[in-house]
């Protein structure tokens, strides 16, 4: 599960500074790099950040836990 935790975090990380760049330059490093916004393969990485994102609202247990754990 630690894996899928640090994963999900990379994931939504590479997400987050992708659209710092969209932002600050205008310019979409994941479409750049993939051959384009629509490209299937551009797709399917959005899709996966996506689905990090998801999977990140079940962190939300283990950072209050921790917080309650430190707060002893």
């Amino acid at each position: 599960m630690k894996a899928m935790n640090i994963l999900a975090l990379t994931l939504l990380i590479i997400g987050g500074l992708n659209w710092l760049l969209v932002g600050l330059f205008e310019w979409d490093l994941i479409g750049g790099l993939t051959g384009g916004m629509n490209s299937a393969f551009a797709r399917v990485v959005f899709v996966i950040v996506g689905l990090a994102a998801i999977y990140a609202f079940a962190l939300y247990g283990k950072v209050s836990d921790d917080d309650r754990i430190g707060a002893r």
